[in-house]
């Protein structure tokens, strides 16, 4: 018996990653994920290689994760990729808590955060 096997949710020339826990608040990593948006795959893995944001290594090895996803489960061409959407969202907060004057607390948040690249392979243009 089981479960039948949920269709495809991407389309046929689209491939994505996924990547949870990231130790950076959602708001810090839209910034990176706005300037990848839309570009070239190569493109945008240079953009990510000389950002100065730390968590810039994360989301590239994210971006070469989707593009071998592409290459090497739905046989798409590397060269003809680019990013079709990049999505973050929150995941889990850590509160910490730091102690302040006059037995006061001051609250921590540490924010986790969510991210998902899809790739998708250009038309050819006759």
């Amino acid at each position: 018996m089981g479960k039948q096997p949920n269709p495809r949710q991407l389309a046929d020339n689209e491939a994505k990653a996924f990547a949870r826990h990231m130790r950076i608040s959602p708001q810090k990593l839209n910034l990176l994920a706005q300037l990848i948006r839309g570009e070239e795959a190569s493109k945008a893995l240079a953009t990510l290689s000389f950002s100065q944001r730390r968590v810039a290594g994360e989301v590239k090895k994210l971006l070469q994760a989707a593009i071998a996803n592409a290459e090497n489960n739905h046989q798409l061409d590397v060269d003809r990729l680019y990013v079709k959407e990049a999505t973050v969202g929150r995941a889990f907060v850590l509160k910490r808590f730091r102690a302040r004057a006059r037995g006061r607390v001051g609250r921590i948040q540490k924010q986790f955060s969510n991210m998902t690249i899809v790739v998708r392979e250009r038309e050819e243009t006759a």
